[in-house]
């Protein structure tokens, strides 16, 4: 493990040295499922499903902000833990999960769109 940097970012806080044991991997893993998840439903399942057992047509924004503020969550939680543990890859892994929370957020403003009645486009 490489010694601890001096080049902190916000997301970075003093923790304990029993912290330093952190899976980051697992945690990188988690936050890309979740995500996957989300889109998963919001482009395959919801589209077709939702029609066939008679769901309305605003459960699958509800859906979608729901799930995605989730995501948000557990990329913002992978993100610390790369940090904490001073990986080797925290840049590209920052990169990564930025990317996928902005295209979270784009996600998230359409299905509020959509929710609040607007045209669908964002």
């Amino acid at each position: 493990m490489a010694t601890p940097s001096t080049d902190r970012t916000p997301l970075e806080i003093d923790v304990p040295m029993a912290t330093k044991t952190l899976n980051p991997e697992r945690a990188f893993s988690m936050s890309m499922l979740v995500s996957a998840v989300r889109c998963t439903l919001t482009y395959v399942v919801l589209p077709f499903v939702t029609p066939f057992i008679g769901l309305a047509p605003g459960v699958g924004p509800v859906l979608g902000i729901t799930v995605g503020t989730v995501a948000i969550a557990a990329n913002v939680y992978s993100l610390r833990r790369f940090w904490r543990t001073d990986h080797r890859l925290r840049r590209p892994i920052t990169v990564l999960h930025v990317g996928v929370i902005i295209l979270l957020l784009v996600l998230i403003a359409r299905d509020l769109n959509e929710l609040i009645g607007g045209s669908g486009a964002v």
